[in-house]
């Protein structure tokens, strides 16, 4: 083997053992400017924006600023990647710097970490106030190795660098400097991409000013701005210099392997078996890399199989960060379970409170509500809404976060003997009004036209005051604008809560929501479930049949829950069982509008038309009465049993 290949085997491995002994440098600075309390909706904004990072920086070509919440409580960050670093490496080194903030500045309105270390190289601010975009110089956080070595001094370098970048478009410079004939010093300065060439040079020009009146001799150190970074050692780090890390200037001194004429055998063996060491070293070291890069994008490919939803990338939280607020969703934090998957209550270290629904692996049809809802419910804002706060993609594992509502679901209540106590009229009313008020919205006042089709009780969440908030958009349509109505080849939702059209013909429009509203209004001013009739009920066979056989017979208020007593307004009760009926008729187009409903709860004097036969089924049947569908219209077109249960099957969106 000749010389110079030994040469290079050498230099190459004691880079790589270099390499495996660098550390993290930490520079980090939590500002004085001002801090928050952590039961407040800032912590819960600057939680959720701070989480979002890692998967956004990385999917945004390694820069991402963003903000959360309304003001006064909005929070702001940045999140950035050395130019050129790996996606997943980048959102390591992003989640470290996000969790490492939320560890030491605990309430700090204001900070920002560089941190580098053997990979790369990030950056993540946050603040209370916007700050993309300005230069902001201060504070300056100077460290550095104590050790000096003679004769270095890179104010020289430092010049060159700063020259050289107004001309890139990255805002980033590295280099390397010989010092000896065995040793480089390698120098990086890095602005954030935010800022204009002007403005970088000035930050540079400031940082390069802090090195020369502390740090010149000094090994190794930083000087870190909110701005701008500059950083040097004497070893390569952050992945930041490709094949300089191998240039000869950093090689160590050359060994002499030459065979003289009169050379013996045994010296001749001892530099053939150095060299067979050497190799060997390298070619393990070669295969142990290649082996984590392979397992490294592995791993990448099954985080991002979801790629439909990079769209509310900014919404998307890390795994771990919910199983550990979850307690790696153990039984006890479990607060619900759901036709795909359980719900869990998580709880982060500031006290934020978030509900987890955990999608089932199993379920196929999981899939496509997990799109549906992510792409759908992050762009809705009403008070009558859950609020969709993120979710989660890794491997198998797809996670919905929402706000946490501490009542559980409107049927925990409705349809316990015990705790339906709980509901007097006055709330039930309040219920009642506020689901429609944010159906009204889905369909009238959002920015879409959306058609729910699975509004049940099961799918309202209360809140600590009662308030009502539709949750569940899985299933949910988004309608064009001039577009009233649409067919399906599979019917998905919930049997008692479809209108006629939809479960024979596969036929939907809002006024599919307005039917379901019917049954729900019934189903609250009653106590009972629409399926918990049967037969031998003198015939009937649902709520929607029992309670159209007691207006006929002039005797509405029998279907007024027996726990309410006498605590109640008469006429309101009735105007309440009239409008459900109106809204149950069998005709969508003699069902009225959600606006219409909304005016007609509102007012005590509006006149109501007389409601028509409702759209209840009629069995030809009976013995098929308690099977439950399969979602899929018979040949006959005759619909068995009504069930509580939901049905969903996957089909063209």
């Amino acid at each position: 083997m000749s010389k110079k290949v030994t040469q290079d085997l050498s230099t190459t491995l004691w880079v790589l053992v270099n390499l495996s002994i660098l550390g993290v440098l930490h520079a980090q600075s939590c500002l004085e400017n001002g801090y928050f309390r952590p039961e407040s909706l800032y912590a819960i904004n600057h939680r959720l924006i701070l989480a979002s990072l890692p998967t956004t920086v990385s999917s945004q070509d390694g820069f991402y600023a963003s903000s959360v919440g309304q003001d006064p409580e909005k929070s702001y960050a940045l999140g950035m990647c050395i130019p050129g670093a790996e996606s997943d490496l980048c959102s390591v080194c992003v989640k470290a710097a996000s969790d490492g903030l939320l560890q030491r500045c605990r309430n700090h309105t204001e900070a920002f970490w560089w941190r580098g270390d053997n990979e790369t190289l990030c950056l993540v601010r946050y603040s209370n106030r916007s700050f993309v975009g300005s230069l902001d110089l201060q504070p300056s956080l100077v460290v550095n190795n104590s050790r000096e070595l003679l004769g270095l001094n890179l104010t020289e370098l430092a010049d060159q660098m700063i020259e050289t970048l107004p001309s890139t478009s990255d805002s980033y410079a590295a280099k390397t400097k010989p010092v000896s004939n065995s040793q480089d010093v390698y120098a990086l300065m890095q602005c954030t991409s935010d800022i204009s060439p002007e403005d970088c040079k000035t930050c540079l020009i400031q940082s390069l000013s802090e090195y020369q009146s502390c740090c010149v001799g000094k090994q190794g150190g930083a000087v870190s701005r909110p701005s701008c970074y500059f950083r040097w050692d004497l070893y390569p780090f952050s992945g930041a210099f490709g094949k300089n890390t191998l240039s000869p200037a950093s090689s160590p001194p050359p060994v002499d392997l030459t065979n003289k004429e009169s050379g013996d055998a045994q010296t001749k063996q001892g530099k053939f078996a150095m060299i067979v060491t050497v190799v060997s070293v390298v070619v393990i070291l070669v295969l142990l890399l290649l082996l984590f890069c392979l397992w490294r994008r592995i791993k990448l490919r099954r985080a991002n199989e979801l790629g439909n939803v990079t769209s509310s990338s900014s919404l998307r939280f890390d795994f771990k960060t919910i199983e550990a607020a979850t307690n790696q969703f153990s039984e006890r934090n479990k607060i619900g379970r759901g036709g795909f998957g359980d719900v869990y209550k998580g709880t982060f270290q500031d006290g934020t409170e978030l509900a987890v629904k955990r999608l089932s692996k199993t379920s196929g049809q999981g899939d496509e509500e997990f799109k549906n809802e992510v792409v759908l419910v992050a762009k809705l804002q009403h008070r009558n809404l859950v609020r969709l706060v993120g979710f989660c993609v890794q491997g198998e594992e797809k996670l919905l976060i929402y706000e946490y509502v501490p009542n559980k679901s409107l049927d925990y209540f409705l349809f316990d003997p015990t705790k339906r106590h709980q509901l007097d009229w006055e709330k039930r009313f309040k219920i009642i009004v506020g689901i429609g008020r944010g159906i009204l919205y889905l369909h009238q006042d959002s920015r879409l036209t959306i058609i729910h089709r699975d509004l049940k009780a099961g799918n309202i969440l209360l809140d600590s005051d009662m308030n009502p908030k539709i949750a569940d958009f899985g299933m949910a349509r988004i309608f064009g604008m001039e577009q009233t109505q649409a067919n399906t080849r599979r019917v998905v939702g919930t049997y008692g809560y479809m209108p006629p059209e939809y479960a024979m013909r596969g036929q939907f429009s809002v006024k599919t929501d307005v039917y379901s509203f019917g049954v729900l209004v019934l189903e609250i001013i009653s106590g009972k479930r629409n399926s918990s009739f049967s037969r031998t009920d003198g015939g009937i066979d649902n709520l929607v049949t029992f309670a159209w056989t007691l207006w006929k017979n002039g005797s509405a208020l029998g279907l007024l829950d027996e726990t309410m007593e006498s605590n109640y307004q008469r006429i309101e009760v009735i105007r309440c069982i009239q409008i459900a009926l109106l809204c149950v008729q069998e005709q969508p187009a003699h069902r009225p509008s959600f606006s219409t409903i909304i005016s007609m709860l509102n007012s005590k004097t509006m006149s109501l038309r007389v409601p028509r036969q409702p759209g209840f089924f009629l069995r030809d049947n009976p013995n098929n009465q308690n099977q439950e569908s399969t979602g899929e219209r018979s040949s006959n077109n005759n619909i068995f049993s009504v069930d509580n249960a939901t049905i969903t099957d996957i089909y063209p969106r």
